[in-house]
């Protein structure tokens, strides 16, 4: 079976992580915490995911014309994924993101989108080849553009939980959002014709329809280190197993492995499993 095609229209930051003993409450400083920077943004961390996996993908984006831009790229670059798309913003930095975890996993995000805002409907190209993965870290008429170009599957990451036009809910083969956004999304995630993913973290995922539970899933025990990415990688795994028309049950679980192994480890995309280790796991 030939690999699945991916076009993924998003994000691409670079990721500033601090990790701590404890989170800062409102007002409150933390010290003795460790620094480390990682490639990231939902677009690209769902990129490499999907790579990483066994698809052929391609990503579609902005960087600035700054020092951050190669190191947010570099994974992407080193693992095959086609960067032809991934425009150059002379005017907007490269996206960033400002992470602090906890020795539980448990993280707080503060993104600065840089040239992910300034990401523009005539910036995309004419035709998006194969499956479209799209998140709402760009501009919401940017992500509407992309949906309505698209010609196969698409998946709408709904993360963020912003407004997005109805059209977009009605298009989109699989929408995902975790309990805290489709409780935002309500009754607009009922009565459409593709399905609805939710994850509820440790506690699993679940495929809906309407309202009515098509498919469940919980996640193996795991170690967790670093929850950053493991949605995406839930997003990408789930989207590639739906195309390689694996049943939505067994789908729905090789979802849920790949994000648990990726909590396993600190960063979001050095933390992304390969399809071995998702396979192993699932075997054992």
């Amino acid at each position: 079976m030939s690999p699945s095609l991916i076009t993924v229209v998003g994000s691409i930051n670079l990721d500033f992580v601090a990790t701590a003993e404890t989170l800062p409450a409102p007002g409150e400083t933390v010290t003795g915490a460790v620094l480390a920077r990682h490639p990231g943004g939902k677009g690209a961390n769902q990129a490499l995911a999907a790579r990483r996996l066994g698809a052929q993908v391609r990503m579609i984006g902005r960087v600035g014309a700054d020092s951050l831009a190669d190191e947010a790229l570099a994974l992407l670059r080193a693992e095959g994924v086609d960067l032809t798309g991934v425009a150059v913003d002379p005017a907007a930095p490269t996206g960033a993101a400002l992470i602090a975890v906890d020795a539980g996993g448990e993280n707080q995000i503060v993104v600065a989108s840089g040239a992910n805002a300034a990401f523009l409907p005539a910036h995309l190209p004419a035709a998006l080849e194969g499956a479209l993965i799209c998140q709402l870290e760009l501009p919401v008429e940017t992500v509407a553009a992309a949906v309505a170009r698209a010609r196969g599957f698409v998946c709408v990451n709904l993360a963020p939980a912003l407004d997005v036009p109805d059209a977009v809910l009605r298009r989109a083969d699989l929408l995902v959002v975790n309990e805290g956004e489709a409780e935002v999304y309500g009754k607009r995630l009922h009565g459409l014709p593709g399905v609805v993913a939710i994850t509820w973290g440790s506690r699993g995922a679940g495929l809906f329809r309407d309202g009515r539970r098509l498919a469940t899933a919980e996640p193996p025990e795991v170690s967790v280190v670093d929850s950053t990415g493991a949605g995406d990688s839930f997003v990408a795994a789930l989207t590639l197993a739906l195309l390689e028309g694996q049943p939505q049950d067994r789908a729905l679980a090789f979802a849920c492995v790949t994000g648990a192994l990726t909590a396993t480890r600190a960063g979001a995309q050095s933390s992304l499993p390969t399809r071995a280790q998702v396979d192993a796991r699932l075997r054992g």
